[in-house]
């Protein structure tokens, strides 16, 4: 029909550094996607970097795409993590809650350290 591809973008902020890195994609929401992705930015950090990260901690929404119980996106990111010989954590939001409304952030800081809600 005459219409071309929309591509979206894919960012992965360093929270410690600051660092940006943004991938367009037109296959945006699949988990193949995400981790692509994640590939792409661990290609692009120096070896000696690498050799100091312990731990990467993902913050994803908990989107179809991005689940806990998303076979795919489990199983791409265990193959990553066993490639690039690092752990990676996933930290959610709370379900069916926006992100940035600071009553449903406190729920999840309480939730997360095993509190009452707020």
């Amino acid at each position: 029909m005459g219409c071309g591809a929309k591509y979206v973008p894919c960012g992965i902020l360093d929270e410690d550094t600051a660092e940006l890195h943004l991938t367009f994609g037109n296959s945006y929401k699949t988990s193949d996607f995400i981790v692509d992705n994640l590939q792409q930015w661990w290609n692009t950090i120096a070896p000696t970097e690498q050799q100091s990260i312990q731990l990467i901690q993902i913050k994803v929404d908990n989107g179809s795409e991005n689940s806990g119980i998303r076979t795919q996106f489990l199983n791409r990111l265990v193959a990553l993590s066993d490639h690039i010989g690092k752990s990676i954590q996933l930290l959610y939001y709370p379900p069916y809650h926006s992100k940035y409304n600071p009553i449903e952030r406190c729920w999840a800081f309480w939730s997360n350290i095993g509190m009452e809600r707020c």
